[in-house]
């Protein structure tokens, strides 16, 4: 193991002049800026709800953004993790002694609040990026560079990243987390019981409509980094590409599929999130209505009419539920989207909900398909 992350500290996105993401985070969402920096041709905002910061990469300057890497990827991406480590410098030696590419070598960057230490390294993921910080005597609101915004308390919708889905192609899994592993400390989170680590949670969506493959990774106890998943298409759909496969397609390789944004009431986001104009995903109306799925709610102390009306997926049993709601994309190229979820106890995904979620993208794209 080359290094251990201890904390995700934002996740970055690149997007072009005057795209409304900012604008969308702040209004749909409940995320308010921080801090703000304009340089080189670059405007980056670093929005925040609870402890999940967002930093938005306005432009396509003759440099690169500060804290990250400019890949001129073809279409709007979230393009970037952040990761604190204990020494940026010695992790950076590390994982260039594993053949790890390092466009940004470690840079030390400093204001009157103090110093932080960084460096990129590209990831195997496509266009996503990996930025390593040291930042353990920093004194102000966000990074040295960044001067702080002053905003209004936010609804307070969201507390964490609960975890961070990248979508991956056919049989790269495997590959994917030996190296994260290898490279960040990462280590295998069964799914189910006695689940291999090489094959993952594989969850079909009926025959001749393919499915998933999941793969879950965490850091050690103590730290933290959001659970990191990575997902692929199962062999076997007929006929048309499943929302994994055109998420490869319209973001033109592998990537950052999803946000996990942990909410202490999920109900209230979710009417918070719709009232200021936010679009949540639509679930099947046969969801709600399978064997046993009214009881279940109830179980959870819920009332299956209004999770219905918000579109919120329940799954679970024993007294450990997982509730759980998606946003359409953030992008017209429709790729990123993010996710609400409360947890009652669950420390999973849900089969019954990772099936409710694929048959709504499906639907949804064929709506847009038949647009």
């Amino acid at each position: 193991m080359a290094a251990s992350a201890r904390r995700l500290c934002h996740i970055a996105f690149h997007v072009p002049v005057k795209h409304p993401l900012s604008r969308d985070l702040q209004r749909f969402f409940g995320f308010q800026p921080l801090a703000a920096r304009e340089a080189d041709g670059w405007r980056q905002l670093a929005l925040r709800s609870g402890d999940a910061v967002f930093l938005v990469n306005e432009g396509a300057g003759p440099g690169k953004p500060l804290y990250g890497l400019d890949l001129r990827h073809a279409v709007p991406s979230a393009a970037n993790l952040c990761f604190e480590v204990d020494n940026a410098a010695a992790t950076a030696r590390a994982l260039a002694a594993r053949g790890c590419r390092m466009p940004v070598p470690p840079v030390n960057v400093r204001d009157a609040q103090g110093a932080a230490t960084y460096a990129v390294v590209n990831s195997p993921v496509g266009n996503l990026s990996l930025t390593l910080l040291e930042r353990t005597s920093y004194r102000g609101p966000f990074l040295p560079g960044f001067e702080p915004v002053r905003s209004v308390p936010g609804p307070g919708w969201v507390s964490h990243v609960d975890h961070l889905t990248l979508a991956c192609t056919l049989g790269s899994s495997p590959t994917l987390m030996h190296w994260f592993q290898d490279c960040l400390g990462f280590l295998h989170l069964p799914l189910s019981p006695g689940e291999d680590p090489e094959v993952g949670l594989e969850v079909t969506a009926g025959v001749g409509r393919g499915g998933l493959r999941l793969t879950a990774l965490q850091t050690p106890t103590g730290s933290a980094v959001p659970t990191l998943v990575l997902a692929e298409s199962l062999p076997g759909a007929a006929g048309g590409k499943d929302q994994v496969e055109q998420f490869l397609a319209r973001h033109q390789g592998p990537g950052l599929q999803h946000v996990g944004l942990y909410t202490l009431d999920i109900m209230e986001a979710t009417e918070g999130v719709t009232a200021a104009g936010g679009q949540l995903l639509t679930p099947p109306v046969a969801y709600y209505q399978q064997p046993g799925k009214e009881g279940q709610i109830l179980a959870a102390g819920h009332v299956p009419s209004l999770l219905a009306r918000q579109g919120i997926l329940l799954d679970g049993d024993q007294s450990k539920f997982l509730l759980q709601v998606f946003t359409k994309s953030l992008f017209p190229e429709d790729t990123f989207f993010l996710e609400l979820i409360q947890r009652q106890g669950a420390t999973g995904f849900g089969q019954g909900n990772i099936r409710a979620l694929w048959q709504s993208l499906q639907e949804q794209a064929a709506r847009c398909g038949r647009a």
